[in-house]
């Protein structure tokens, strides 16, 4: 990137023009336009100047200022946190101070839920804001888990507006944090070029968090973003340069939010201290390199990058009223409170994917259910399933969640666990009422709440099987393993290790047996690509021989009647792994690219009922793969064959080499047609308000993919453009 001088740089020897002086030349230097990869960015609201650091005073002012507002409970380390944070203290302490009488606060609030939320509007430094869990890639696979989330209350019960997030151990923080960064670049959108242009201008939502460690290490105090994430770290993307990598992005970000300062020999200071200093001596570091970079009379680009970066509109929670009748514990409601708004934002308005979406609704839907106090037959308590569903504990809890030792602590176990108790009809009307609250929906099909199921379900495997994971939610959200009888029936899952022992017993109707083979083999399936959401243009092409929900196969996998399909589901369920990729689920290219030298991949199989052990075998005894066909042909094979036979050509004259040139020309031409017609709707569609800037073809990557494909078939068509001479022949563009 380059600047181009547009402007005379101001003379520092001169005192401050007055405020009418401000008002009419302006407080910030002329537009600065720079160059920006291929394109030029003009950057509008550039100051030669930044804000210069709060003393103690200021911040003591601000501390005190909120231990002496009633609607403002923090600890003291919390408010001392949040002052050194802030860019300028003295100006939020005037909105915190509490102003005796009715009306008489500064303090924006917000009513959610049987609670209000006070926050604070103002700045915060870019180096004092944690990025930590990001929704928008909570469901995606990741090799850091989520640290444990609580709330805080005082000694007296009251709740307080801030959390304490639990970490392993420091390794952890600093790796999730990471990571964090890493995903939130790669999966989202990049806001760079905007910031470069005119900073952060939409205010991040944040509070303050403790950080506290599993192994005993010491604690600290740091403000959090909750809303915003991808803002912030776009900031530090803009500070690094458009060449840098998601890793190199993170790598510095983490290097600066995580410095420490030792303390001096012979003194102690708690760790939030020393991390305070720490941090305090990059912004340091960061000012002298800005201050730096304007000698040369025009900004260079590393001031630039700092100027436009550096400080962060934020609003800060920091109080909380509970009201009476919430029906949320004390320690629930300023997380509720807090998820309850940005739901509001991402979830109404469809700002986060699908997924996202679906995996914040079931956990709070779930989290609401666990706060009823809702239980089913057996007493098993909500809050541990909760626990299980979100990932806090391991699938090797399974049994002891479920009070049955004899359930096998596996993933795979995990998942038929949670979608019987998830479907039991008690569990089911609280987090169906819960759903459509979060969601603001009216009614709630199997299917949508199928879609809401499946990101904890696969939350095990989702960073083995990540090549697959896209597929598998679609065939969730298209009734996944949610059968009629899965959702109304009164049954249990039978424990075993070896599912093919289910199959008799299911033969003879025993529905306990069935619907444990439908809901693990299901999930097998499903996880692994071997059962997919059918579009109607794979019937007849080879891919399935018709065309029906992910549930009614399924379904008629499952029936006592189908010994085939219920072998089907047994060994599905028999070889699934979590830990690996099955050879059905991807091509040969796909396992090439599989970084998992030390996990071999492994295979489904086709089924033989006539065999002893039910599988399938080639005239060399090599057990036959298996496939999308076979698994839906097995569910219906009368429909499968009858479907078939329509498809047939009839005994007609076949049409001769040129009548199938002028259909495939027709077909061509209305293909292309659609094409334009559907660019052109998202074209109008991305003009709406209500779609937030996003761009009307997705992100990069899914440009490039459009991009490319359309220059193809262009460069096809026009290299093989007929001599001018030739005859048109109408019946080609009917």
């Amino acid at each position: 990137m380059s600047v181009a001088a547009q402007f005379e740089a101001p003379d520092f020897d001169k005192p401050s023009p007055s405020e009418a002086e401000q008002a009419r030349t302006g407080e910030r230097w002329d537009p600065i336009t720079l160059k920006y990869g291929d394109d030029a960015l003009t950057v509008t609201n550039f100051s030669p100047e930044l804000p210069t650091p709060s003393d103690v005073r200021s911040r003591t002012k601000l501390v005190k200022a909120g231990k002496s507002n009633p609607y403002c409970v923090l600890p003291e380390d919390a408010w001392h946190a949040l002052a050194r944070a802030v860019v300028h203290p003295q100006a939020l302490a005037a909105q915190v101070q509490h102003q005796p009488g009715a009306g008489g606060s500064s303090l924006v609030e917000e009513h959610v839920g049987g609670a209000t939320l006070r926050s604070a509007n103002g700045r915060i430094w870019l180096t004092e804001v944690f990025p930590l869990i990001q929704p928008r890639i909570g469901q995606n696979p990741r090799a850091e888990a989520d640290p444990a989330v609580e709330g805080a209350v005082t000694a007296d019960g009251t709740a307080q507006a801030m959390l304490v997030y639990r970490f392993r151990n420091r390794a952890h923080l600093r790796n999730y944090l990471r990571q964090t960064v890493v995903e939130t670049r790669t999966a989202n959108k990049q806001y760079d070029e905007s910031i470069l242009t005119r900073r952060i201008t939409r205010a991040v939502v944040a509070h303050v968090a403790r950080i506290e460690f599993a192994d005993g290490s010491e604690s600290m105090y740091v403000m959090v973003v909750r809303d915003g994430i991808t803002r912030v770290v776009s900031a530090w993307g803009a500070q690094c340069g458009e060449d840098a990598t998601p890793d190199e992005i993170a790598d510095w970000a983490v290097s600066v939010l995580l410095a420490e300062k030792p303390a001096r020999r012979g003194t102690s200071k708690p760790l939030t201290q020393r991390m305070a200093l720490g941090r305090e001596d990059e912004l340091d570091k960061f000012r002298e390199s800005f201050i730096a970079g304007l000698g040369g009379g025009t900004p260079n680009e590393e001031a630039i990058r700092i100027g436009q970066t550096i400080v962060v509109p934020a609003q800060i929670a920091v109080g909380l009223q509970v009201h009476p009748g919430s029906g949320l514990p004390a320690d629930e409601v300023f997380d509720d409170a807090v998820r309850s708004i940005l739901s509001s934002i991402h979830v109404e308005f469809g700002m986060w994917d699908t997924a996202a979406q679906n995996a914040e609704i079931g956990s709070r839907a779930l989290k609401h259910a666990m706060l009823d106090q809702v239980t089913d037959q057996a007493g098993i308590k909500v809050a541990d399933v909760y626990r299980l569903a979100v990932g806090q504990c391991p699938a090797e809890q399974t049994p002891a969640v479920f009070a049955d030792d004899t359930i096998p602590g596996t993933p795979l176990w995990r998942g038929v666990c949670l979608v019987h108790f998830l479907t039991r009809k008690s569990v089911f009307e609280a987090m169906k009422k819960h759903v459509k609250a979060i969601s603001g929906k009216q009614r709630l099909f199997t299917s949508t709440y199928a879609g809401i199921l499946g990101p904890m379900i696969d939350q095990p495997w989702r960073l083995a099987k990540k090549q697959t994971l896209r597929q598998s939610r679609n065939a969730w959200s298209n009734g996944g393993v949610l059968i009629k009888e899965v959702m109304e029936a009164d049954w249990h899952p039978v424990p075993c290790s070896d599912f093919t022992t289910l199959v008799d017993a299911a033969q003879r109707g025993d529905i306990d047996a069935r619907l444990t083979l439908a809901v693990a083999g299901g999930i097998a399936l499903i996880s692994d690509k071997l059962l997919t959401r059918n579009v109607g243009s794979a019937v007849g092409w080879g891919s399935v021989p018709f065309r029906a929900d992910v549930d009614d196969v399924i379904d008629d996998l499952a029936r006592s009647h189908n010994r085939a399909g219920l072998l089907l589901l047994a060994h599905a369920a028999n070889r699934f792994s979590a830990d690996r990729v099955a050879v059905n689920s991807l091509t040969g290219k796909q396992l090439r690219q599989e970084d998992q030298p030390e996990a071999e991949p492994y295979t489904h199989v086709a089924v033989d009922p006539t065999q002893e052990d039910g599988i399938a075998r080639d005239k060399a005894g090599v057990p036959l793969h298996l496939d999308e066909y076979t698994v839906v042909e097995l569910s219906n094979p009368k429909r499968a064959a009858k479907e078939k036979e329509e498809r047939q050509p009839k005994d007609e004259e076949p049409k001769s080499i040129l009548e199938q040139m002028v259909d495939g020309r027709r077909e061509l031409l209305g293909t292309l047609t659609d094409a334009q017609t559907a660019l052109t709707q998202l074209m109008q569609l991305s003009h709406s308000p209500d779609v937030a800037g996003a761009h009307p073809l997705g992100s990069h990557r899914e440009w490039e993919k459009v991009s490319k494909l359309a220059v193809k078939v262009q460069a096809t068509i026009y290299s093989n453009e007929p001599d001018t001479d030739a005859v048109d022949d109408e019946r080609d563009v009917d």
